[in-house]
């Protein structure tokens, strides 16, 4: 007679799988909470930055590109912290694994790319200004556009995680 085979080492690979799975959501969603509060610092810095005379964002296109991508950043990052609270908390998930991985994966590269497209867009402009004094309007606009490349940062290591996800799906 042999003896009984043992399942605790099946068990245990399950709940090591488990626990990874868990550990990366949560660090998506630290992740891309951290992206949220740079996104949103950087669209509140620029919408705010109105100093008189010509020293007005509106009056340059690289500035107002970086306002709409920080105002479309913060609303995906917004979005994607809400969905996964929700389905940390509830259990439910509102959208299909597979779904949900694609749209995570894409709209972090897509959002990252644009986080740095629009950074490195508007510090030419900033710098050509700063060549002539240093004001109030440039030292806000430099904020800015490091918000926006820490938002750009966090997103990216954002997008590791869920290219990470989506290629290890069943």
């Amino acid at each position: 007679m042999s003896p009984p085979r043992s399942t605790s080492g099946i068990n245990d690979g399950i709940l090591q799988r488990w626990k990874r799975e868990d550990s990366l959501k949560r660090g998506s969603l630290g992740l891309r909470g951290v992206a949220l509060f740079f996104s949103l610092t950087s669209f509140l810095l620029m919408a705010s930055n109105n100093h008189g005379n010509w020293q007005h964002f509106d009056m340059f296109q690289e500035y107002r590109y970086l306002l709409a991508v920080a105002l479309v950043s913060s609303l995906y990052t917004g979005g994607q912290v809400y969905r996964q609270i929700h389905e940390l908390s509830s259990g439910n998930n509102l959208f299909r694994p597979t779904t949900a991985a694609l749209i995570d994966f894409l709209g972090d590269q897509v959002m990252a790319y644009l986080l740095i497209s629009s950074a490195s867009t508007s510090i030419p402009v900033t710098d050509r200004m700063r060549e002539h004094g240093d004001t109030l309007f440039t030292d806000s606009s430099a904020a800015t556009i490091t918000m926006a490349f820490f938002a750009f940062l966090f997103l990216a290591l954002s997008s590791i995680i869920s290219g990470y996800k989506l290629s290890a799906q069943t």
